[in-house]
């Protein structure tokens, strides 16, 4: 009998010291919470160690600081550009262009898009057209592009729009293909008529691949912004790249590098965020 009361003794202290599935859950979130912080942290202390290190090696000239300024000289360009208000001018120009360059190719590309993925006559149209434009590089089209719209803003934004209109056509057609055949048996044997299938089946079904062909094609609209910058403008951050290189003045040469890469991370961010709103399920 006293052995008997020993082990339930002994049983009852465990499961005092046994913790509760709340005490669990409650150090499961604290792990998450340490993980995640931890993640923040290196994913804030990279780029600070980079500018640090930088900074060092141009000081004690173990790298050329006429090549490579330190970054609170390049910091203090910036600064001196918001100033006087060159620097905002620039970024103006250069923000309506690749808006209205990513708007002219995106929606295009959306719409076409969705009728190749919809309907097998627009697809036997445009398939060899865009199979025969495609690979041809955008910037290698400026001089008929130049020639068509003119030397003024309408053919910058043509040039970002020609980059940005293949890679959204050609994901939201993947898109719609992607289509789980269940869907499209409901909405023929419900009776759904074109409008009813685009909006509610191939609209919504594409989403997902085409807000990729969309993240890329922003991508694609700086690359070619800064492109058509340095070859046939005299306002922009591609500009602003290339005419401080040209005479060796490398502080705004930088600065317009930072610009093109925060903006690039920035809208990068947008796009995810608009993506989880209208793919909740993705």
């Amino acid at each position: 009998m006293q052995v008997v009361k020993v082990v339930n003794r002994l049983k009852a202290d465990n499961s005092e010291l046994r913790p509760t599935p709340m005490e669990l859950e409650q150090q499961e979130w604290r792990r998450a919470e340490r993980s995640r912080r931890r993640q923040q942290w290196l994913t804030v202390s990279s780029p600070i160690l980079i500018l640090a290190l930088w900074e060092l090696l141009s000081r004690t000239s173990l790298i050329d600081p006429r090549f490579f300024p330190p970054p609170t000289s390049i910091l203090r360009t910036f600064w001196d550009l918001t100033v006087n208000g060159v620097l905002l001018a620039h970024v103006g120009i250069s923000l309506t262009r690749i808006v209205l360059g990513f708007l002219i190719g995106t929606i295009p590309g959306v719409v076409i898009g969705l009728l190749m993925g919809m309907y097998r006559p627009f697809r036997s149209f445009f398939s060899p057209l865009l199979m025969a434009l495609m690979p041809i590089p955008t910037l290698a089209l400026m001089p008929l592009i130049l020639i068509v719209f003119g030397i003024g803003e309408m053919s910058k934004a043509m040039t970002i729009a020609g980059s940005v209109f293949f890679p959204v056509v050609i994901n939201t057609a993947a898109g719609v293909a992607n289509i789980d055949r269940a869907y499209i048996d409901v909405a023929n044997n419900y009776g759904a008529g074109p409008k009813e299938f685009f909006l509610r089946i191939a609209l919504p079904g594409a989403l997902p691949v085409m807000l990729e062909g969309v993240q890329m094609g922003q991508a694609i609209a700086l690359l070619t912004i800064v492109a058509a910058e340095m070859i046939g403008a005299n306002q922009g951050i591609g500009y602003l790249i290339w005419s401080s290189y040209k005479v060796f003045n490398f502080n705004p040469m930088y600065v317009g590098l930072i610009l093109i890469s925060f903006f690039g991370f920035t809208f990068s961010i947008l796009l995810r965020r608009l993506q989880s709103k209208l793919v909740p399920w993705q």
